[in-house]
């Protein structure tokens, strides 16, 4: 090449279009025709942005990202702008906010499932996952304070808690002006009711686990808000497309020979032209075009959801974080299932699950918002507002039984008979004799009144309790599930 050439050439690369777009005010020449569209939500504009990027995603992770996005989630961020989630100034009152007896009477009710375990001395660990503002461990160490022997075999309390908001108004609520360390599995202060370690972290899976110990397990209104997958059954395809990391591929012989298969509901964006005054919704529900991984594997899990696999038209939905968390609690309680993994631990603890969904049935279409104590569609403000679906108490009672040959599992049972057998309406009476005027009394009593009733807006019917306790040959059932206390 000449001289002259190569400095035609130079002239030409110091000159090009990639040089010049990359330039700051050559980016700002490039300017879209199309107009900016406006969301409700900085989260809303970023869900989008995935979906509009890569394609429509499970309801999982769209409840994911709102609940829990460090970006605007819901838990993760209402707090710490001053916001209420629970309580009558937030979005909705759960029982310990209602009344001071629910969180009483599930600290009696470990006390009694301790006795009736051989009363242990020592190694007690009281864990529970989705603590919310601490009221409900609060009510609790304050009634167990009361059992001597109990209280003093309790090592530490255990909250597992991703919100660092949360996680600031437990540890004063449980802790008060006690100093906070941080530590290897999340934080550590110390009881203000017992004086023992209160740990924080992130997963219960980063708790100890010892031979000698004894975990007492709480979950209340906690699985209601774990993610959820939601499947229909549809006439299959003569031929089948998937859905896979490099995109999707057509197969050339169909997955099964059945003649229907699951497809996922998926959330996709709705287009701006089809939202107006009834319908202001920026994101919808519609059926998957193609199997995916979740489609072609959760469902064919259970015997429960094979057997609607014939119907088309069929809906189910499946939590795969809450049979894993379930499935963890019957591990620390009755030892694992694989026979490979050494042990000396002999079964013990217990856990209590509270939550609201149908007894025996398989959740449909339970997907909800939560905003200001009323029902509004789940795709309402994404971040602002709180997120629930149904638990399945039969797939939670399949999980732990398949985890662990040392655990069983009794319920659910409606949490109105599940607290009248623990005494709620002899507490009340004593709370109401003690009421210093009449406002306070009719306060105690509109309070237990709501946790048992079954019609109106009690929670007596709707919320239901189920315990995972040790494997003891069908001898024994524990209070509030046909057991007496023990003597």
């Amino acid at each position: 090449m000449s001289n002259g050439a190569t400095q035609i050439v130079n002239r030409l690369a110091r000159a090009s279009r990639c040089s010049r777009l990359a330039t700051p005010s050559a980016a700002k020449r490039y300017l879209s025709s199309a107009p900016q569209r406006q969301w409700s939500t900085p989260l809303a504009k970023t869900i989008a942005d995935v979906i509009n990027t890569a394609g429509p995603i499970s309801i999982a992770a769209y409840m994911r990202q709102c609940l829990t996005s460090p970006e605007g989630g819901y838990y993760t961020s209402r707090g710490s702008t001053g916001v209420e989630v629970f309580g009558r100034r937030g979005d909705f009152v759960t029982s310990p906010e209602i009344s001071q007896m629910f969180g009483e009477l599930l600290g009696v009710w470990m006390v009694t499932e301790w006795m009736a375990q051989g009363r242990r001395s020592r190694g007690v660990q009281l864990i529970e996952v989705g603590p919310g503002r601490g009221t409900l461990m609060a009510d609790m160490l304050r009634s167990v304070r009361n059992f001597k022997s109990f209280s003093s075999s309790i090592e530490a309390v255990y909250l597992v808690e991703a919100s660092p908001t949360l996680r600031d108004i437990q540890k004063q609520m449980l802790c008060g002006d006690a100093p906070m360390e941080e530590i290897e599995v999340g934080y550590r202060s110390t009881s203000k009711h017992l004086g023992v370690p209160v740990v924080w972290t992130e997963h219960i899976r980063s708790l100890p686990q010892g031979d000698n110990d004894v975990p007492f397990i709480i979950a209340h209104e906690f699985f209601d808000a774990l993610p959820i997958h939601a499947f229909q059954c549809v006439a299959s395809p003569p031929s089948e497309t998937i859905i896979t990391p490099t995109g999707p591929t057509t197969l050339r012989q169909p997955l099964s020979s059945s003649p229907t298969q699951w497809r996922e509901l998926v959330v996709s964006v709705n287009p701006a032209s089809q939202m107006h005054a009834e319908n202001r919704l920026e994101f919808r529900l519609s059926l998957a075009k193609t199997s995916t991984p979740a489609s072609m594997v959760m469902p064919e899990m259970s015997e429960r959801y094979k057997a609607l696999k014939s119907t088309r038209g069929s809906t189910i939905e499946i939590s795969p974080e809450s049979q894993g968390y379930v499935q963890e609690f019957a591990r620390r309680i009755g030892g694992h299932s694989n026979s490979k993994i050494p042990t000396t631990r002999k079964p013990a603890g217990a856990a209590l699950i509270l939550d609201y969904g149908p007894s025996h049935s398989i959740p449909v279409n339970s997907l909800r918002g939560i905003k200001d104590h009323k029902l509004v569609s789940p795709f309402t403000s994404p971040g602002q507002v709180d997120l629930s679906a149904d638990v399945d108490f039969i797939a939670l009672a399949d999980s732990a039984i398949s985890a662990s040959p040392g655990v069983e599992v009794h319920g659910p049972t409606e949490q109105g008979s599940f607290l009248h057998s623990l005494g709620i309406s002899e507490r009340a009476a004593q709370l109401m004799k003690r009421a210093e005027d009449e406002t306070k009394r009719k306060n105690i009593e509109a309070g237990w009144k709501r946790l048992v009733e079954r019609g109106g807006g009690g929670m007596g019917r709707i919320y239901k309790a189920m315990a995972i306790i040790p494997e003891a040959g069908g001898m024994r059932r524990p209070v509030g599930f046909g057991g007496q206390v023990p003597a």
